[in-house]
């Protein structure tokens, strides 16, 4: 029997628009941050792995 997706379960469905990610070799962390106005928005401390959805620069 199929079931119908839990909407309002606040999980992202495809990738984060506007946003990338950039590694920082010197804190050993991840760095996302707003694509139009190149701010940085957040680090990832938690583990050392990238945020999921989120492209990365080169």
């Amino acid at each position: 029997m199929a079931v119908n997706k839990p909407y309002g379960d606040n999980a992202r469905v495809g990738a984060v628009k506007d946003r990338s990610q950039v590694y920082n070799p010197k804190t050993d962390k991840w760095v996302k941050r707003d694509s139009q106005t190149g701010k940085f928005m957040d680090v990832k401390t938690t583990d050392n792995k990238p945020f999921k959805g989120v492209r990365k620069e080169k």
